[in-house]
């Protein structure tokens, strides 16, 4: 990777900013349509909650089978090109919702255009997240790495924070074509911006195969999926909990977990190169623990915020810290591969909470759900502090 000039806070920032802005639309592209397809399937279409709710998992599929090979193009054809593939997939499903509404009288094909545009705009996911990230990195330099997806992280959940009301209002305005025109618009500017962006130098050498980049990466992975459980059972079941114990303000408890993780993510994104990306997830892994255990133990609303509060706090730099490390240990020609496998453990780790949480519930009830997450999260510290004891903080070179 050529070298990078010395640049201030600011020119780096505004650098990687005018990159994962792609990010930024690609994620209010997810956001816009989740609070209202599940009601338009079982409402307006006459479908299950069941069909509903596979309607949107569909895209997160989608994502995890497609994250991988996502990482593959973009380092054999530039994190440009990818990102370009990606927003017309978002674009494309948008469209597809459309059309979806225009054969509503047949609700089987519209059911089938709503799956379709499920589905690429999962693939959409794969390609514009992880090509940004790399183009990113790129654009400022590997030292960089922390920076650019902590800021990639804040773009994703602003967006993911004003898509679900957003689309909410515009499908009360104007019905669904109100958010998938919005999603359309979106992927043609976003296209736009992207052409006038300068393509990055596709790195060359010899390509390393899935299996040996998968074993340099795996444990950053499964650390990173294991912590992801935490996040995926407040983002799933705080609902429950609340309705559970008769309390009122679950959205709010929401709404302090993204503010815990993005006010991390803007006031220590520099920690990870000053104190080290090993120690940075300790200490993350520890704040994530201590907040489930709170929420496991609140006894009043107050305390399930801030339970919700220090867990957004800690899960916030565990993506970025542990990224850093996992892309060091390998070849600049092969950081997409290692991204796309690396992101593909959060993708699995949302997947799999959610039934097996479901399945804990029905034996030892809501609350037991936030002890089982804080522990699974603890075996991720675990493995941080093994790691630590071995050295492992060290990255090797890449060739080693």
């Amino acid at each position: 990777m050529s070298a990078i000039p010395a640049l201030t806070n600011a020119q780096l920032n505004k650098r990687i900013i005018s990159v994962v802005v792609f990010t930024f639309f690609c994620y209010l592209s997810i956001g816009l349509p989740l609070a209202v397809l599940p009601g338009y399937v079982h409402n307006q279409l006459g479908y299950s909650s069941f069909v509903a709710g596979l309607i949107i998992s569909l895209q997160y599929f989608a994502t995890l089978i497609s994250r991988p090979q996502a990482g593959r193009y973009a380092d054999l054809l530039g994190p440009k090109k990818v990102v370009l593939a990606g927003l017309v997939l978002c674009g494309a499903s948008g469209a597809l919702s459309i059309l979806a509404v225009i054969f509503n009288s047949s609700p089987l094909v519209s059911l089938l255009l709503l799956a379709a545009g499920r589905v690429v705009l999962g693939f959409g996911e794969s390609l514009t997240a992880t090509g940004s990230i790399l183009w990113g990195i790129n654009v400022v330099g590997t030292v960089q790495s922390a920076r650019v997806i902590s800021w990639n992280g804040v773009a994703t959940y602003l967006a993911m924070a004003m898509g679900a009301p957003l689309g909410v209002m515009l499908n009360s305005l104007f019905g669904i074509p109100g958010f998938a025109g919005l999603i359309v618009v979106m992927a043609i500017l976003g296209f736009w911006m992207a052409t006038r962006r300068p393509a990055v130098k596709v790195q060359v050498g010899e390509r390393t195969s899935f299996s040996q980049v998968f074993g340099k990466i795996w444990i950053y992975g499964l650390c990173l999926g294991l912590g992801t459980v935490g996040f995926g059972t407040i983002a799933t079941f705080i609902t429950l909990y609340f309705s559970h114990h008769g309390w009122s303000g679950a959205a709010f408890s929401l709404t302090l977990f993204s503010c815990g993780f993005i006010l991390m993510r803007l006031l220590f994104n520099n920690s990870i190169s000053r104190f080290g990306a090993m120690r940075v997830s300790l200490v993350s892994f520890t704040i994530e623990c201590i907040g489930l255990l709170i929420i496991w133990q609140a006894s009043s609303v107050w305390m399930v915020d801030l339970g919700a509060f220090l867990t957004g706090s800690g899960f916030s730099l565990i993506f970025p810290a542990l990224g850093v490390e996992a892309i060091r240990r390998v070849k600049p020609q092969n950081q997409g591969s290692a991204l796309g496998l690396y992101s593909a453990f959060l993708d699995c780790g949302l997947g799999i909470t959610g039934p097996l949480a479901g399945l804990l519930i029905g034996h030892w009830g809501i609350d037991a759900i936030y002890l089982a997450a804080a522990g699974v999260v603890l075996i991720a510290l675990a493995l941080i502090v093994r790691m630590l004891m071995r050295g492992d903080g060290r990255a090797p070179r890449p060739d080693q």
